[in-house]
């Protein structure tokens, strides 16, 4: 049944003043997976590595700003003479605009009990990493190590592990009192914390065993 007071108070209630740049829930548009958009892509992507603005590329090309703009934003299908001109102003050859159309993006399935049993550089006694996948070289110019960690009776503690990149915990199970430079979080399951890795960091209080959690790396590649 319909209530207006339930209505009313929906009403009042405050919109977030900021939201997240990405839907998760999202799919790509059907012009994202097309040749224009690909092209344009590379366009982009080339004109930044050489530090030029889109003024730069119109000066050099003869062509508009705003031609480059639907270029690069996947809304017009550039001409052949186009590219050759976008080619000699990036000193690629033409082809180079075509490379992540038909580039294969990787994936992988790791089923339940199939992970595996890894040695970590810097991993202590009695911390069991799992690995719960890879993908090496790949064009997003980002590598990510996605673990879960089974720390037990055995397992040592250590607050001072360091490494590049960001870090992400997530608590499955157990408890533990988590370092990060001059700050300890008390975990739980359910928790999660989100961090630079460079600083140091470490489980120091094994406080509810055993402690399972998921621990998810990111740094750039080299």
């Amino acid at each position: 049944m319909f209530n207006m007071n339930n209505y009313e108070a929906r009403k009042k209630m405050p919109v977030p003043s900021s939201r997240l740049s990405q839907d998760p829930h999202s799919t790509r548009q059907i012009l994202e997976r097309s040749l224009e958009a690909s092209i344009g892509r590379e366009v982009k992507t080339l004109r930044r590595q050489q530090n030029m603005t889109v003024a730069d590329v119109a000066q050099l090309t003869g062509l508009s700003i705003g031609m480059l703009s639907k270029i690069e934003n996947g809304n017009t299908s550039p001409s052949l003479k186009t590219l050759q001109v976008l080619s000699h102003t990036f000193s690629v050859p033409v082809t180079a605009f075509f490379a992540g159309f038909n580039e294969r993006r990787e994936v992988q399935h790791v089923r339940a009990n199939e992970h595996i049993e890894v040695d970590r550089r810097g991993t202590r006694a009695g911390h069991q990493y799992n690995l719960l996948g890879h993908i090496g070289a790949n064009s997003s110019g980002v590598m990510m190590e996605p673990y879960l960690i089974t720390l037990s009776e055995d397992s040592d503690v250590f607050p001072t592990f360091q490494h590049e990149g960001l870090e992400m915990l997530y608590v499955l199970e157990g408890e533990v009192k988590y370092r990060h430079d001059d700050k300890i979080f008390h975990l739980r399951p359910g928790d999660s914390l989100f961090f630079d890795a460079d600083a140091p960091h470490g489980p120091e209080v094994l406080v509810k065993l055993p402690i399972r959690y998921l621990s998810i790396i990111s740094y750039p590649v080299a």
